[in-house]
């Protein structure tokens, strides 16, 4: 008995710490889009790790503000879609693919590779989520034929809670 008390508060420690960091983390997010002010306002930025030149933006500092504009509602969608416990937070993928697509069409006009059928990249995303999201809604308005259960109740029916953050991450792959 006492094993598992141990375990519980354990448990309880780290959903503290995990929910301690996943809220800096959303307060910080003010402070991330300032990032790019540390990017040189230049065409050629050379490091000791890489070197890039801006061809599209003409500038490594537009480039990086570009970027960040992307990439911090992003994260902040990431943080949602894995701490979000509703029936429906797979629709989640469809604005993740779609800041992920617009992240590489930045790095494509910058660099100049890709392709031109945008639309197209999105399909297989949203193929997958809308239809679950309606084999999901039809289960729920079947049981609320079949039983007197409330939306909130049959809402946490449908609820996934894995035990921790990795086997979240394995369900989806």
């Amino acid at each position: 008995m006492r094993n598992q008390e141990l375990k519980s508060q354990d448990n309880d420690h780290r959903r503290i710490l995990i929910g301690l960091l996943t809220g800096v983390a959303v307060a910080l997010s003010p402070f991330y889009f300032t990032i790019y002010e540390s990017v040189p306002d230049i065409k050629i930025w050379s490091t000791s790790f890489f070197t890039y030149e801006s061809h599209y933006y003409e500038s490594v500092y537009v480039l990086a503000w570009t970027l960040t504009n992307k990439l911090v509602p992003l994260l902040l969608l990431f943080i949602w879609f894995f701490t979000c416990r509703h029936w429906w937070y797979h629709a989640i993928l469809v604005p993740i693919s779609m800041y992920f697509y617009q992240i590489l069409i930045i790095f494509n006009d910058d660099l100049k590779f890709a392709d031109y059928n945008q639309v197209l990249y999105l399909l297989p995303v949203m193929a997958l989520v809308i239809p679950s999201i309606y084999l999901i809604r039809a289960k729920i308005f079947n049981k609320i034929n079949d039983v007197d259960k409330t939306m909130q109740d049959l809402e946490d029916e449908f609820k996934i809670r894995p035990k921790n953050f990795f086997e979240k991450v394995k369900d989806y792959f």
